[in-house]
């Protein structure tokens, strides 16, 4: 319900095109593809060094306690990183939103200010 209420109180004839070539829009979708691609990379280079390591190398293979070797170690480190970067994902979102909805609000004014 929260989301409805607030999409009947923004105003449907927002300026778009002054409000994508605006300084805080374009610092936002540039922070956001940044986060993105850099998450992305992390997450697909530490997901598949798994694989990769265990095909063509023997380090995975070595003792790391007793009776689990680095390997075990390494497919659980997975968990803990997928749980990381949704949580990341997630504080980073919360941001994201925030400065959207600053951008809207600056627009908003911006329209009152013109007289619409």
């Amino acid at each position: 319900m929260e989301l409805k209420k607030e999409a009947a109180e923004t105003p449907v004839s927002l300026n778009y095109k002054r409000m994508v070539v605006s300084s805080p829009f374009q610092k936002l979708i540039k922070t956001k593809k940044r986060f993105t691609l850099f998450t992305t990379i992390f997450f697909l280079v530490f997901s598949l060094l798994l694989p990769v390591l265990a095909f063509y190398s023997n380090i995975l293979t070595k003792p790391l306690i007793d009776p689990f070797s680095w390997g075990w170690a390494f497919a659980f480190a997975q968990f803990f990183m997928t749980w990381g970067v949704c949580h990341l994902y997630m504080k980073k979102a919360a941001e994201f939103d925030q400065i959207a909805k600053n951008v809207l609000e600056t627009e908003e004014k911006e329209m009152e200010r013109d007289g619409r």
